[in-house]
């Protein structure tokens, strides 16, 4: 009895789990770079896609604020509750750790109550704009997977601007316009996430459903991944193997979602009315207590880990490749242009594996252009030729039996078609030597 009633409460939990999980926890496979296979020749690896988990990745950023003297505190200043604009006796003392609110309480565990939170100087200084620009660095490309959530502490800010980059911050463009008239602070007919489509997920668009001031639970701002990761792989991202098709395929659409810096532009803090009261300027100010980034660092299908040493996130490159990004081959690994891997076909995607130079090339090397498998050899994953059982060698070139001495009219080996074995690589000499230039150069 125990027994059955502990199965319907599991079967309850799961349906409930599933309704309240809108997406997949984590998604996508790709986690395994290389395999070992056993073939007739014995073990070889079995090269396919691969790519990190997707993490937090708050815990490797630098962060830059700009103006650099924006945090408040220094000197020490008093600010108006949230709760109350009028209750203007809240203190920030940057030389008292309990008054004190700098740019990493951004970034820092937040379980505890009250919040911690980043908070800029007030808008003491008005007429003059209060804008503040905070920039996150990873110093490397990553891949966003999740939403990007900004939990502000202040009522959110009338207008601001979500930027990336894609160079480490040399170049900027726009991800996100937020406002709470977006026709008077950009120029922009307001849309949400909703309005676009999968031929218009690129589009840059403004938004006012972030924007609304001083109301009560408004603190959260988003930028959208997973709703435009949707408009491929569905609402609950179940077809997955469809996004991952349109990321293969449209360098545009993967590149979206790509960056190397992140800057969110605050423009003007909650005013929450069509005036700025003048009287009391310390109610005017931002601040943040909490920001979230999920994603994984780009590796171009080449690895599975990122590690993370001197301060800086570096890919351990598989298939032959290296760089901070596997973007390039690895030294004697030149024998093909270098390529990113490929999700396609799925589930295991193409490694698309750098294999050894010309003027490299040792044993177990082939390929489909010049050192094709002889004699009914396939060439396995450009590593090496699988051979018939009869036959041995680099390119299948070889009888077994001329290795062991036993070639002749009784061991049922004749000579190899096409005649003798090393003439078959004459028509390579020529590519392999280079020769192929004007004579005498």
């Amino acid at each position: 009895m125990y027994l059955s009633r502990f199965l319907s409460i599991h079967a309850l939990w799961v349906t409930v789990s599933s309704v309240m999980q809108p997406y997949p926890l984590v998604w996508g496979h790709y986690d395994v770079c290389k395999t070992q296979i056993y073939t007739e020749e014995g073990k070889v690896w079995d090269y396919m896609a691969c790519q990190p988990e997707s993490t937090d990745m708050t815990k490797y950023l630098k962060v830059k604020l700009d103006p650099p003297d924006i945090t408040c505190g220094d000197p020490p200043e008093t600010f108006c509750a949230m709760g109350n604009p009028y209750m203007c006796n809240n203190e920030c003392d940057a030389s008292t750790p309990e008054l004190a609110h700098p740019p990493e309480l951004m970034f820092d565990f937040e379980g505890r109550h009250p919040s911690t939170f980043w908070q800029s100087a007030t808008w003491k200084e008005y007429p003059k704009p209060l804008q503040v620009n905070i920039t996150l660095s990873w110093s490397k490309t990553i891949e966003l997977t999740d939403n990007i959530v900004i939990t502000f502490e202040s009522g959110r800010p009338d207008q601001m601007i979500l930027e990336k980059s894609l160079d480490y911050g040399r170049t900027w463009q726009p991800y996100q316009y937020y406002a709470t008239d977006c026709l008077d602070a950009f120029h922009m007919d307001p849309k949400s996430v909703k309005d676009l489509s999968q031929h218009t997920v690129l589009e840059i668009i403004c938004t006012e459903e972030y924007s609304t001031g001083y109301t009560t639970n408004s603190k959260i701002i988003h930028f959208e991944i997973k709703d435009r990761f949707a408009f491929f792989a569905g609402p609950r991202l179940r077809n997955m193997a469809s996004l991952y098709g349109q990321l293969d395929t449209t360098k545009k659409l993967r590149d979206f979602f790509t960056v190397t810096d992140l800057r969110i532009r605050l423009l003007r803090p909650a005013v929450g009315e069509i005036f700025v009261d003048e009287l009391h300027l310390a109610r005017y100010f931002y601040a943040i207590s909490d920001i979230k980034v999920r994603g994984r660092c780009k590796c171009n299908l080449h690895a599975t880990v990122c590690v993370y040493d001197n301060s800086k996130l570096t890919c351990e490159c598989e298939h032959n490749t290296t760089g901070p990004d596997c973007g390039k081959c690895k030294k004697n690994y030149q024998g093909r242009p270098w390529s990113p891997g490929s999700y396609l076909p799925i589930p295991k995607g193409t490694a698309n594996t750098c294999i050894p130079s010309i003027s490299s090339i040792g044993t177990n090397v082939c390929d489909n252009e010049l050192l094709h498998c002889q004699n009914g050899g396939t060439c396995h994953n450009n590593v090496r030729c699988l051979c018939p059982a009869a036959y041995t060698g680099i390119l299948c070139e070889k009888l077994r039996c001329e290795e062991a001495g036993s070639c002749g009219p009784g061991s049922g080996q004749g000579a190899p078609p096409g005649g003798c074995p090393a003439l078959l690589l004459l028509p390579l000499l020529p590519a392999l030597l280079g020769t192929a230039g004007a004579p005498g150069l």
